[in-house]
């Protein structure tokens, strides 16, 4: 008896471009290891894309619904906005997702990754912001400690890829996430300055 495999669809491709580029960055989106990765033929990808470009274009759409939009939904169900934040932290330091954020910030300049970097960290740092303004803080404070947030998010995932032993673990992680939260909900500085 002939056993076959299941059809692949355009979402078996772009979660394994995701992965690839995980692991190797945007040279990891090629079609030919994609398909061996898949048990497949180029035949498949061409079936479902018409070019390596569609296929980036697809991934950072899925990056974009699973990466942003979809940890924004889960945190949203929190009652108020400090425990969004702290949720929201949770969420972004137990990800496995880092590999793949680090890859994308790092090619944000590379003209397919450049608009969809720039709309996420528009809706992540402006929910931030929201999330500080319905907590009383002004708008323009907001958007500043909003931006501190997400650097310190960049810097977290850097570690966590880069050097992971320095990124703490258990009962440490959760000091260390009170530490970030409580300086990024801390008395704003004297006239917005620091």
């Amino acid at each position: 008896m002939v056993v076959r495999k299941p059809r692949l669809g355009p979402d078996d491709w772009t979660a394994a471009a995701l992965t690839a580029i995980g692991e190797q960055g945007l040279a990891g989106v090629a079609v030919e290891p994609l398909a061996t990765r898949l048990g497949t033929t180029k035949g498949s990808f061409y079936w479902h894309f018409a070019n390596r470009d569609a296929l980036l274009e697809a991934a950072l759409r899925s990056w974009d619904e699973t990466y942003t939009d979809a940890i924004l939904r889960t945190v949203d169900a929190e009652p108020d906005p400090a425990a969004r934040l702290r949720a929201l932290f949770v969420a972004v330091t137990a990800s496995d997702r880092a590999p793949v954020e680090v890859h994308l910030h790092a090619a944000a300049d590379h003209p397919a990754v450049a608009p969809a970097m720039r709309r996420a960290v528009t809706r992540r740092t402006a929910y931030i912001a929201a999330q500080l303004t319905a907590l009383g803080f002004d708008p323009a404070e907001a958007d500043r400690r909003a931006l501190f947030a997400y650097a310190t998010y960049l810097g977290h995932i850097q570690l966590v890829v880069r050097i992971p032993e320095a990124v703490p673990h258990g009962a440490a992680l959760e000091a260390y996430l009170g530490t970030v939260l409580a300086a990024l909900l801390g008395q704003p500085a004297a006239n917005g300055t620091g």
